[in-house]
């Protein structure tokens, strides 16, 4: 009897820390939801918020699905960007397996994984072993993923896992909440300005590896460097690049 009351105690105990975690979450995206201004900064928001709740992850980013295309709105950093890039690239992976079935993708070792083609050596060259792809639900479906990485020394427990599927389903409700304030055209202009952001910073950081004969990761610190110097979005620093390198590509052909 005593045996019995220890471990119903002990679940108990489990089910009461698990219902205060996704308590926190509703109240952290609720402050998050009241505090942006802006839905960029709401979706980065909630990347950075998903790095801190859940203890396993290293690194988180948002996807969404617009018109049959998928792109990366937010990202915690340039590490998340490029695991995601690298799987629309190919058409495969745990987040575009998430969208496709709305349901939860988890892989606990990339070095044990064969279901996606190049996925290992991507996330293994950030030092990220394991993934975890949430589905972010509305009405009709999966309208984007929660995707978040982890390192060797970490990983994704059932804690983990169950908040990140807490977490998840309260960000579809924010996201779903403040798209409300959102016209289509403007939702659309939006993904459009992520869509060629995203592209001139890819070309941008081409340069700098060109130049610096560096790493893709060191060649967006760089220029994160200069942006944080300048007190500039990154994307305009990236476009100021590009632009000079075609200027004076240009001038030579002439």
């Amino acid at each position: 009897m005593a045996l019995t009351g220890a471990f119903a105690g002990r679940g108990t105990g489990t089910q009461m820390a698990e219902t205060s975690d996704q308590d926190d979450t509703a109240a952290e995206l609720a402050a998050l939801l009241l505090s942006t201004e802006s839905f960029d900064d709401l979706l980065r928001g909630v990347a950075q918020l998903s790095v801190q709740l859940v203890d396993g992850a290293a690194t988180a980013s948002i996807t969404l699905a617009e018109r049959g295309r998928v792109i990366t709105v937010a990202a915690a950093d340039h590490v998340a960007s490029h695991i995601d890039e690298h799987q629309y690239e190919r058409s495969a992976g745990p987040c575009l397996d998430a969208l496709r079935t709305a349901s939860v993708v988890h892989v606990a070792d990339l070095r044990r994984e064969r279901r996606w083609a190049g996925f290992d050596t991507v996330m293994l060259s950030h030092g990220m072993t394991s993934a975890l792809a949430v589905p972010l639900m509305v009405r009709d479906g999966a309208v984007g993923v929660l995707n978040l990485y982890a390192g060797a020394d970490a990983g994704f427990d059932e804690r983990d896992r169950q908040l990140a599927q807490a977490l998840a389903a309260h960000a579809a409700v924010a996201l779903t909440a403040a798209l409300r304030t959102y016209d289509q055209v403007s939702l659309t202009d939006n993904l459009r300005i992520a869509l060629s952001s995203r592209s001139v910073i890819d070309q941008a950081i081409g340069i700098v590896m060109g130049r610096e004969r560096c790493s893709a990761d060191e060649a967006f610190d760089l220029l994160r460097k200069v942006s944080q110097q300048r007190n500039t979005k990154l994307r305009h620093v990236a476009a100021e690049l590009v632009t000079a390198i075609a200027r004076t590509a240009g001038d030579s052909a002439s």
